[in-house]
């Protein structure tokens, strides 16, 4: 046989990674060191909440030398256990966030990166000092990893008592940054986090020794999510096949009952009806042809129950709120959540605001703060899906003009974020996402509307009262003069009695239609739900 010269080869996932490390944010030292403290405050957050613990998280970035920093997080979360510390942090793609519900990570991948990036441009292991909420030893462990056999090479192993019952994770590890270009994304970042998780206690220290310190406003978390099973629209032939592999069901409404988010048992008789497949059709004996005429059928099937939202865990329209005023101490704030909503069988959340005057910055533009799953989204704006709708909508109608102190504020919470990227950086325009986006914003703007309608009649008002006092005492005084009387009446009384302000307190409740806007002509069509016999989970 003749040889082509071509030379064929496995690598692992973390050899992948290390070979295309643009794809997780890792292209620049500018964007890597962004990207390690973004990777490694979100992990800190999620730990903290999967143990409902009130996160007080301190970020430490230290000049080692030219271009080289270390970098050190540490938390009070729920840390890692004993068997899971090693893979935990030098095995990419190993974590736990594989679960069917609202997180910030999705792949096991970012914290990874960051260490292997550390470790490939300065040779420095990583440096994890954990307490296990559930165990009564504290753990101090060394690594690095094997990128070509992509798992961890322990370096360093103690184990010492845990005599305070302290809980949390302590990473440390050397990078090559650019710290002179990424400062102003980071601090945005930090000051962003605080913003979205005001139950949050963050502290940031600057390598020049500079703190920012976001004091927790609320002492409350946010109601956890609750992972649940899949939803069947937006199912593919692969899931299906892991489903089957793993079912214990011997018919197919049984099996969609039990694998399925809300799926009943006269849903499931009315797919299977649509797809000619018998009711005690054995899930384990189907075929591909089966597999393949299942994963249509799920897709185009319009009477699915929409997801259900305790699947998601929004921030809620008064920490949000809270989070802004905290944070920005605005004239005036309006907050909004949408209904619950889906596409392609990923329930999705959206809460949007509006903030004006005080301390928000004047701008040319409005300025627009994006968060997917609690997650501020710093880079791309323009590509954002956010960014389009708030270009779209008509603000003169709602009396906002360029140059006004205005935010707008867009946070989606799903169980997976449409982002166009791996980067995560910016959402995608799905028509659903648009629809909610540009409702809420459009809430928030009416309610801006009444509220300035209010302060120009005030400032009118103002300028009337301005009037009367400077001339109300030349006249009183020259009538009197022509009267013939010595007292002058009190003109005080006189302009207080004829200036009374009385402000609209009215602001426009009716919801003008999306034709009206001229912005949307159609909506998201409706899903049925008229399915009684559904059974809770």
């Amino acid at each position: 046989m003749a040889t082509t010269g071509v030379t064929f080869e496995s690598i692992s996932p973390a050899d992948f990674f290390y070979r295309n490390r643009s794809i997780a944010g890792f292209d620049n030292n500018m964007r890597a060191l962004y990207t390690a403290v973004r990777e490694l405050v979100e992990n800190s957050l999620d730990a903290c909440e999967d143990g409902g613990f009130l996160p007080t998280i301190d970020v430490k970035l230290s000049e080692v030398s030219s271009n080289w920093y270390k970098l050190r997080v540490k938390d009070n979360g729920i840390g890692v256990p004993r068997d899971h510390i090693l893979p935990a942090f030098g095995q990419i793609l190993y974590g736990s966030k594989y679960e069917h519900k609202q997180a910030r990570g999705r792949f096991g991948l970012g914290g990874k990166m960051a260490f292997l990036f550390g470790q490939i441009t300065t040779s420095e292991p990583l440096h994890v000092i954990t307490a296990p909420v559930d165990e009564d030893h504290i753990f101090e462990v060394l690594l690095r990893q094997d990128i070509e056999e992509n798992k961890p090479e322990l370096v360093k192993w103690e184990r010492r008592k845990n005599r305070d019952k302290k809980h949390g994770c302590t990473l440390e590890f050397t990078l090559e940054g650019n710290w002179r270009s990424a400062k102003r994304f980071i601090i945005d970042y930090i000051e962003q986090t605080a913003l979205i998780t005001p139950y949050a206690h963050l502290k940031f220290t600057e390598p020049d020794g500079t703190i920012h310190d976001f004091k927790r406003s609320v002492k409350k978390l946010p109601p956890p999510p609750t992972p649940v099973n899949p939803h069947p629209k937006g199912m593919d032939i692969e899931q299906l096949s892991r489903l089957i592999e793993d079912t214990k069901t011997r018919d197919m409404v049984t099996f969609l009952r039990t694998h399925f988010h809300r799926v009943g048992p006269k849903t499931a008789k009315a797919f299977l009806k649509t797809i000619n497949m018998p009711f005690s059709q054995d899930p384990r004996a189907l075929k591909p042809n089966d597999l393949v005429k299942i994963a249509r059928g799920l897709e185009v099937f319009n009477k699915w129950l929409p997801p259900d939202a305790r699947v998601l865990s929004p921030l809620g329209i008064k920490l949000l709120e809270l989070g802004i005023r905290s944070t920005l101490n605005p004239e005036f704030v309006h907050v909004t959540q949408r209904p619950p909503n889906s596409y392609g069988g990923h329930p999705f959340i959206v809460e949007c605001g509006l903030a004006y005057g005080g301390g928000v910055p004047m701008k040319e533009s409005i300025i627009i703060y994006r968060f997917a799953n609690r997650i501020p989204l710093i880079f791309d704006e323009y590509k954002d899906v956010s960014a389009k709708i708030v270009r779209a909508i008509p603000w003169s109608r709602y009396r906002i003009r360029p140059g006004m102190p205005i935010a707008a504020f867009v946070a989606v919470v799903s169980t997976k974020i449409p982002f166009k990227t791996a980067g995560k950086e910016f959402i995608a325009d799905l028509t659903e996402l648009e629809y909610d986006i540009r409702m809420g914003l459009m809430e928030c703007a009416r309610n801006l509307k009444g509220h300035l309608r209010q302060k120009e009649k005030v400032q009118r008002e103002q300028v009337r009262a301005s009037v009367y006092e400077k001339y109300l005492p030349i006249i009183a005084r020259d009538i009197s003069a022509l009267a013939g009387r010595r007292k002058i009446p009190d003109t005080k009384a006189l302009a207080q009695s004829a200036l009374t302000i009385k402000l609209d307190e009215d602001v426009e409740a009716e919801e003008p239609t999306p034709v009206e806007e001229g912005i949307l002509t159609t909506t998201p069509p409706e899903i049925d739900d008229t399915d009684e016999s559904v059974e809770e989970e």
